[in-house]
């Protein structure tokens, strides 16, 4: 909000359109948050569906019920109920991690942008681009962490491991980032043939990995191609198993 205010006063009516324009993915994440209510048997009344109109829906209900799961988490350990409130509650992370990827990621990329190549000097933008980085890199760490618990006979990771993954996350998308926004800055739309490439590649090797998360065959491809566009940044591991061949495999490719 910030920083379209910041572009709005400066008469920068390209970057404030483009920065508005950021904020229309996130409303696939909140379409989907009502969906889940009205499946939960919990049909939203006329303030929640306002407050997911306002993209606060995920803010008001999902991020309550994501602390309440991760302090009952710590508190129970590794027990069986503690199990069953995870899953229960396992959708939180996975509208948090679409939110950030369809939102936060555009976002990211563009103040980035903005920061290298136009206003170098720019608080409000880099403090922008800098706060989205950490909501991107807490959005996969919370994805792992749950993903642990909801793995049997997996403990707790520590906070000392989840702060050196937040670490990781934010350095290995903070460095593409930049190397993104710096070959734009020097080959323009080149950028893009660039990323195209990266994501083709991902996206066949996600086909020869064969996964089975989605079955109907227009969904999984879709999946495929979605799953691969976000491997210009980052790794998700979307088969179960160890995944220490497939992301020595990723690191190798990017």
């Amino acid at each position: 909000l910030c920083v379209i205010i910041h572009y709005l006063v400066r008469g920068q009516l390209g970057w404030f359109g483009l920065t508005v324009t950021c904020l229309v993915p996130g409303y696939a994440a909140q379409f989907l948050s009502i969906l889940w209510y009205r499946a939960d048997g919990h049909p939203p009344g006329f303030w929640l569906l306002v407050l997911h109109l306002l993209q606060l829906g995920l803010w008001k209900s999902d991020s309550r019920r994501y602390w309440d799961v991760l302090r009952m988490a710590v508190k129970m350990g590794g027990s069986a109920h503690a199990g069953e409130v995870v899953t229960q509650h396992g959708d939180v992370c996975v509208l948090r991690l679409l939110e950030a990827l369809l939102q936060t990621l555009p976002h990211l990329l563009l103040q980035a942008y903005v920061v290298v190549a136009v206003e170098p000097a720019g608080f409000i933008p880099g403090v922008s681009a800098g706060l989205s980085l950490l909501s991107l890199a807490w959005a996969l760490v919370s994805y792992f962490f749950f993903s642990c618990l909801l793995k049997p006979g997996h403990l707790c990771p520590p906070a000392a491991a989840i702060l050196c993954l937040l670490l990781w996350r934010m350095g290995m998308l903070g460095t593409r980032v930049l190397a993104l926004v710096l070959f734009a800055r020097l080959y323009s739309f080149w950028v893009f043939a660039v990323a195209g490439v990266h994501w083709l590649l991902m996206a066949f090797w996600l086909v020869a990995q064969q996964t089975d998360i989605v079955a109907q065959p227009c969904c999984w491809r879709l999946f495929n191609c979605l799953v691969g566009a976000v491997y210009i940044f980052c790794y998700i591991n979307v088969r179960p198993g160890p995944s220490k061949h497939r992301v020595a495999v990723f690191y190798a490719v990017s």
